[in-house]
């Protein structure tokens, strides 16, 4: 967990968000993902979430469903994830790894199994979309007892009554939910993103990161101005997605790619010194 909180340490230091990327992991398939985990670290992704592919993911829009069955189509399972992630922690031994999806494929051997596993590969934190923060009792203590953190979702509908369900035994960051809806169709007006934040900074001192409908580096740096991390998916996967169609190696676009939202997550700070 501490290479998350000090990720976000240094960021902050920086006078910058944290780009924090997500791809579906094994897609297009496992032996490729390796070498896109790589490119999102040498783009200059700060914080990686591997998507573990499932048969529903129901939060999830059209492309990172295609990317679901994709992953799954390759013959995609948990141990190839570990494995992953535990060669990925071998190679970036500071960059967080956090693992995104559903509750059946992180619960179906037993919450301590899962946890006991996340810690053996590096994994630095979890988030479990269809798990509520009322639910925590399901894999929540078992993830705190190995220190992976237990990463929970707030949303445009997350009112001042829930929000201390929500924060309660949440480590690593907030992932704010700019949008009631699936991922990677639409966009929040920046200026309700900043009333939002400026809400949760009020009663949470974890770091907050913004995701859902960012496609652009435009996006992501007016973002980046009032957040503490801004999340990518579905624009990184919709470029796996075209390069594997075209028989490309998806690796050296995503890199590029990256490489853009990262510069210009920058010049909001530069802006700021200037």
């Amino acid at each position: 967990m501490s290479r998350l909180a000090d990720t976000f340490a240094r960021c902050r230091d920086e006078g910058r968000a944290a780009l924090v990327t997500f791809v579906t992991g094994g897609d297009p398939s496992p032996a490729a993902t390796p070498a896109i985990l790589d490119a999102l670290v040498a783009g200059g992704a700060d914080v990686i979430e591997l998507g573990m592919p499932f048969t529903d993911p129901m939060a999830d829009g059209p492309t990172i469903q295609r990317a679901n069955r994709r992953a799954l189509g390759a013959g995609t399972r948990t141990a190839d994830l570990l494995r992953i992630a535990r060669e990925f922690r071998a190679r970036h031994p500071r960059v967080p790894l956090v693992f995104m999806g559903y509750a059946n494929p992180m619960l179906r051997r037993g919450p301590e199994w899962f946890a006991d596993a996340c810690a053996e590969a590096g994994v630095d934190g979890v988030i479990c979309v269809d798990v509520p923060a009322e639910e925590d009792a399901a894999f929540g203590p078992s993830l705190r007892a190995k220190d992976v953190a237990v990463i929970r979702l707030a949303t445009p509908t997350t009112d001042t009554a829930r929000l201390p369900a929500v924060l309660d035994g949440a480590s690593g960051f907030l992932y704010y939910v700019s949008v009631a809806g699936i991922t990677g169709l639409q966009q929040a007006a920046t200026a309700s993103i900043e009333a939002a934040v400026a809400r949760l900074r009020g009663v949470t001192r974890l770091p907050i990161a913004v995701g859902f409908g960012v496609r652009t580096p435009e996006q992501a740096a007016a973002i980046a101005r009032v957040a503490d991390g801004v999340v990518v998916g579905s624009a990184i996967v919709g470029i796996i997605e075209e390069a594997a169609a075209q028989g490309r190696d998806p690796a050296p676009p995503v890199e590029e790619l990256i490489a853009r939202l990262a510069a210009a997550m920058r010049r909001p700070a530069e802006e700021m010194a200037s």
